[in-house]
């Protein structure tokens, strides 16, 4: 018989590569991130197209931190909509003052009455009568509510803005981008009919004196002509015949005025904001 063997022990283990793949899934990780980034990449190039850039400038004063929120002046009036409060096209309304870079002692504000009024001097620093003001903060409110919730009253009331002075009752019709109150031609747009009508309706039911005044951008001094005093002007008139065919009676009408652009109410003279009519509820005689 033969001794037990000395044959040494072979074991062998078989190595496990875990993750099924060269690389493991880290692959996977990566390219889910690139997926994502494409992802807003794409939204992005899409916002730039679809918005102008009034609308960029709201969206970018949304988002940015640094930006006081007032909550009743926003930066947008709708979807993609953004026009910002410290732009010089859109004037803050939230009642602090009046929106003129050149306040006069007729036009400065008198207090917070209502909406799109500013606050000005203080109670009984002003002359004028507290029964006057109240009927006049009445009828503005009642401007601000024509035609109910309609998306339409919503549109036009954006070429809207007021407020009460020494003066009266200013309720001042301007342009808005892509949205003018005049044509290339000098006829007034159904937007200005539909807006004189109101406040014609509006200023119906008290019988103080109207007055009209026009207000233009200024043209740049290459232009080798300007009529700003006769453009001024001969709006006035338009709008004024437009109040008269409403229900207003023309012995109301105590003056129709031309301002060229003498009175703008932004910074820059030649910001199309300034293109805007006053029509103005004077005060009753004393």
């Amino acid at each position: 018989m033969s001794g037990p063997s000395n044959a040494p022990v072979i074991i062998k283990r078989k190595k496990v590569v875990a993750g099924g793949g060269h690389h493991g899934g880290a692959w996977k990780v990566a390219y889910a991130d690139f997926v994502t980034a494409m992802m807003a990449f794409f939204l992005l190039m899409w916002l730039l197209g679809a918005t102008n850039e009034k609308q960029r400038k709201g969206i970018a004063d949304f988002f940015n931190p640094t930006v006081p929120v007032n909550k009743v002046s926003g930066g947008g009036d709708g979807a993609f909509g953004g026009d910002s409060v410290f732009t010089e096209q859109t004037l803050s309304r939230n009642g602090t003052g009046a929106d003129s870079n050149r306040a006069t002692e007729e036009n400065a504000s008198r207090g917070n009455i209502g909406p799109g009024v500013g606050q000005g001097a203080e109670d009984g620093q002003t002359p004028g009568s507290d029964g006057e003001d109240a009927v006049f903060a009445e009828l503005e409110q009642e401007l601000a509510g024509i035609g109910g919730e309609s998306m339409v009253t919503e549109l036009l009331m954006r070429h809207v803005t007021s407020r009460i002075t020494d003066e009266g009752l200013i309720v001042e019709l301007f342009d808005r981008e892509a949205a003018p109150l005049f044509d290339d031609a000098g006829r007034p747009t159904t937007t200005l009919d539909n807006l004189v009508a109101g406040v014609a309706d509006v200023f119906a039911q008290v019988g103080n004196g109207i007055a009209i005044q026009g207000h233009v951008a200024a043209v740049p001094v290459v232009a080798r002509e300007s009529r700003s005093w006769e453009t001024s002007t001969e709006r006035a008139g338009l709008v004024r015949e437009l109040m008269e065919a409403q229900t207003i009676a023309p012995g109301r009408i105590q003056r129709v005025t031309g301002f060229a652009d003498r009175r703008p109410v932004t910074t820059n003279p030649l910001s199309g904001r300034n293109n805007r009519i006053e029509i103005v509820l004077l005060r009753s005689k004393i």
